[in-house]
């Protein structure tokens, strides 16, 4: 680290406490998320952030401080495989500090060479709720391997302590943007279904061909659903 950027990332929590609350102050509650996403990355030596709400089967994003971010969050989402998944499953962080090589890049290889590509050599997945109940995650993306120090996981805990209370303040009316999110979570579930019947077989499966058709042709698992909903994709046998 170049003795310029110290100041970036404060190592004191009650420091990094007061710019959390300074950036969120007046906030509209649906900004909360993408403003801890971009204020997170100021906090500490990552590159990108996102957050992804826990899904039966397939999280769904909800804000991210980038492209680059918002590809990666998705990218798990279709492969169904990295950390933020892991960390949503075991409700503990996960991190991943070298994707280049060893344990993390074997652990996840399919994600592992798309983060590489992409110039992501760490990822630090984080969960967001309580002890017994797991919301979804808050991700961490570096373009350099290597691990986060003692201070800066607390105040990468932080963050996500704070977007935890962010999510579970969420307005959930009629005409909440969260209503969106759980209709691209359905429109999933709903093509798995069709999936299901034109292929005669389990959820688990139908799934798995959604995400490789995805996968195969550069695309979401949401793109692919809709698709198959508006039957503009039909999965045979020979696919």
């Amino acid at each position: 680290m170049r003795p310029s950027d110290e100041p970036r990332w404060p190592t004191d929590g009650t420091r990094a406490a007061e710019v959390i609350a300074e950036e969120v102050r007046g906030v509209p509650p649906g900004e909360v998320p993408g403003r801890l996403c971009e204020t997170v990355v100021r906090l500490l030596p990552v590159t990108g952030a996102s957050a992804s709400l826990r899904g039966e089967g397939v999280p769904v994003r909800l804000c991210a401080s980038g492209a680059r971010a918002t590809y990666l969050a998705e990218i798990q989402a279709t492969l169904g495989a990295g950390p933020c998944l892991s960390a949503a499953e075991s409700g503990a962080p996960v991190l991943a500090c070298d994707l280049a090589g060893g344990a993390d890049a074997g652990r996840w290889p399919v994600f592992a060479q798309q983060a590489t590509a992409v110039g992501v050599r760490a990822v630090y997945a984080l969960p967001l709720g309580s002890d017994t109940a797991c919301l979804g995650t808050l991700d961490l993306y570096r373009d350099a391997p290597g691990g986060l120090t003692g201070p800066q996981l607390r105040t990468a805990r932080l963050v996500a302590g704070v977007m935890t209370v962010a999510v579970v303040a969420l307005p959930r009316g009629e005409e909440s943007w969260l209503n969106d999110l759980a209709g691209a979570h359905d429109e999933v579930h709903q093509a798995v279904g069709m999936i299901m019947a034109q292929l005669g077989v389990g959820a688990d499966e139908a799934l798995a061909r959604l995400r490789a058709d995805a996968f195969a042709h550069g695309r979401t698992a949401y793109a692919v659903a809709r698709d198959v909903l508006a039957h503009r994709r039909r999965f045979t046998r020979d696919d």
